[in-house]
C-alpha cells in the first residue's frame, strides 16, 4: 500500500490515485489516506464516497490524531474528549463506505496504562486497529485488538446455533443464556474471521 498524507477532499483522492497510475502501480497497490486536517473532516462523506468507484484503490483511512488536534487548537487530554466529534466522523463515513480505519498514535511511549486505555476507547469506538510509534506498543495494541478466547468462543456458539436446522429462519434465539438476533450472528461471523486470520498469521510467524 501506499499511504499518501493530507487528503482534504474526494479531488485529492482522485490525484493521488492518478499518481499511482501514471507511475505504473500494479492493479492491487492500495492507496492508504490520512485523515488529519478540519477541511478533510469536513468533506468526509465526499471522501469516502470514492471508495465506491470502479478500480478504487482506496481501502484504509489513518487518522492523523497529533495533525487534528494542533489544528484544532485542541489538547490532548487523556479521555479525548476534545477529539471525539472528529473521531466519530471519520468513524461513520468509514463505516458507510467500507473502509478499514485507523486510530491514531499515541504520543507518550513510557505511559503503558495509558496507552492501553487509549487503545481500549479506540477499540470500543469501532476502529479496527491503531498506528504506532514505537516497538514496545506492538503488543499491547495487538492484545487490546485482537478478539479474546471468551468472545470467540461465544460468537462461534452464536453461529452454530443459526445454523441448527430448527432455528432456520428465526431472528432471535437463546444461545448460552444470551438473547441474540440475526445481526448478533453477523457480529459474531466478523470476530470469528479476524480471529482466524490472526490465528494464520502466528502460525506462518513461527
Amino acid at each position: 500500500a501506499i499511504l499518501v498524507p493530507k487528503i482534504n477532499s474526494a479531488a485529492d483522492v482522485e490525484r493521488a490515485e492518478e499518481a499511482l497510475s501514471d507511475a505504473g502501480a500494479r492493479p492491487g497497490l492500495q492507496l492508504w489516506c490520512m485523515i488529519e486536517t478540519p477541511l478533510a473532516l469536513l468533506n468526509i462523506q465526499a471522501i469516502a464516497a470514492k471508495r465506491r468507484e470502479p478500480a478504487s484503490r482506496m481501502s484504509v483511512w489513518v487518522m492523523g490524531t497529533n495533525d487534528i488536534a494542533k489544528e484544532l487548537r485542541a489538547a490532548h487530554t487523556p479521555d479525548r474528549t476534545p477529539m471525539l466529534a472528529s473521531l466519530g466522523l471519520a468513524l461513520l463515513a468509514a463505516r458507510a463506505y467500507g473502509l478499514v480505519i485507523l486510530d491514531g498514535v499515541y504520543n507518550d511511549i513510557k505511559n503503558e496504562a495509558g496507552f492501553a486505555a487509549i487503545c481500549e476507547q479506540g477499540r470500543d469506538m469501532g476502529f479496527d486497529g491503531k498506528t504506532l510509534i514505537h516497538p514496545s506498543q506492538l503488543d499491547p495494541c495487538n492484545r487490546i485488538f485482537s478478539p479474546d478466547a471468551e468472545t470467540v468462543a461465544q460468537a462461534r456458539a452464536t453461529i452454530a446455533a443459526f445454523k441448527l436446522p430448527e432455528n432456520k429462519g428465526k431472528g432471535v434465539l437463546k444461545v448460552e443464556g444470551r438473547m441474540v438476533e440475526i445481526l448478533h450472528a453477523e457480529i459474531a461471523v466478523r470476530i470469528v474471521a479476524i480471529a482466524d486470520a490472526i490465528a494464520e498469521l502466528e502460525a506462518v510467524a513461527e
